[in-house]
């Protein structure tokens, strides 16, 4: 079962651009609860607390515990996220509610183990690709793992890993697998790499386009992203 993380909260009524702002500039980050058969309610968090938990590949497919003063609390899920474009601050966060009967969607992570000692991973000029990072997975709160693990440690040279070959735990389901096998998608490959791959001559294909964008145009979209949270 994911890790729980408990995080600090207060209630907020001033919303708009101006008092998020205003949580900001003092080291505050706008938030807000909702789901469960309740209504939504604002809340800010402490952009320090934030930040640390956030660090943690966990906090993103975990039951987290809100706790507002001594005695509220409330469980709940990250369903979203938004982070500066360019300063290493939290714009914003949603949570959504659970409860313990209640079935959650949620996206958790791929660990990938023993793909060095697979013997793919072991043989000349083949690569092992990750297709995918995380999974969307459907489970119980008690049953929600923190993460899904992709045993490659018998991968050959040429083999596939797919959505249906991952173990799940008891509880556990993917959704995607439901809709029929053609979502049955790659999650690992093993492939020989030719020799023209990756050469400086790729790069040098590239490189004008790269060379050719615009530093205003992308910092002018910097800013405009910026504004766009501000109007939580």
């Amino acid at each position: 079962m994911a890790v729980h993380h408990t995080i600090m909260a207060e209630f907020r009524e001033d919303v708009g651009k101006g008092a998020s702002r205003r949580l900001r500039h003092n080291g505050q980050v706008p938030a807000i609860i909702y789901g469960g058969h309740r209504d939504p309610v604002t809340l800010s968090l402490q952009q320090t607390a934030l930040l640390r938990a956030a660090e943690h590949e966990s906090f993103y497919a975990s039951i987290i515990e809100i706790q507002v003063g001594d005695d509220l609390t409330q469980q709940a899920v990250v369903r979203d996220l938004h982070r500066h474009p360019f300063k290493p601050i939290i714009m914003h966060v949603d949570f959504m509610r659970v409860s313990a009967g209640e079935v959650l969607t949620i996206a958790v992570p791929i660990h990938f183990i023993g793909e060095d000692r697979s013997p793919a991973g072991k043989a000349s000029g083949v690569v092992i690709q990750h297709h995918m990072t995380d999974v969307e997975i459907e489970a119980l709160p008690k049953d929600l793992p923190e993460f899904l693990a992709v045993d490659l440690s018998a991968m050959n040279v040429g083999d596939s890993v797919m959505l249906s070959n991952i173990i799940l735990p008891d509880g556990v389901s993917i959704p995607a697998l439901q809709s029929g096998i053609e979502h049955d998608a790659v999650v690992a490959n093993a492939i020989h790499v030719k020799e023209s791959q990756g050469t400086d001559e790729d790069v040098e294909e590239i490189k004008p386009a790269v060379e050719g964008e615009e530093p205003e145009k992308a910092e002018q979209e910097d800013e405009e992203a910026a504004g766009k949270d501000d109007e939580d």
